[in-house]
């Protein structure tokens, strides 16, 4: 197989889709509730506001590389069935240490439930964006 034959432009897509809506998932719909639950205010230091979004676009990048070869994999086409591939990856590679992590951490589950919510609306998101657009 060859690893770098794929739709970049799909690749592209759903990479700035993911992060576009983590902007909008954390900065707007549960920007109260999040900086409530994790003490950080937004705007408070603009390097780390920019090193987070350079990261948070260089992992959504890597995310739909991994999915988009778990589609082709699966020889699956169409949005539906590539959202539903992006939700099975959320449940069993996401929601797991997710959900360790803040066990150990002993964060409250209001965090969980709002990151992992993202995550489950970006993998299907992306799920369906890179396998309707092969």
């Amino acid at each position: 197989m060859h690893y770098f034959h794929v739709n970049h432009l799909a690749l592209l897509v759903s990479t700035v889709a993911q992060w576009m809506l983590g902007a909008v998932w954390y900065g707007v719909i549960f920007k109260k509730s999040w900086s409530a639950l994790t003490g950080v205010t937004m705007g408070d230091n603009k390097n780390s506001a920019i090193v987070g979004m350079v990261s948070s676009f260089v992992g959504s990048l890597i995310l739909s590389f991994v999915l988009v070869h778990v589609i082709l994999w699966s020889s699956r086409t169409g949005f539906v069935l590539g959202a539903a591939i992006g939700v099975l990856c959320w449940l069993g590679f996401i929601v797991p240490p997710l959900f360790s992590q803040y066990i150990y951490e002993r964060k409250p589950g209001g965090l969980f439930a709002i990151t992992a919510g993202y995550w489950l609306v970006a993998t299907a998101l992306s799920g369906g964006i890179l396998a309707a657009w092969q």
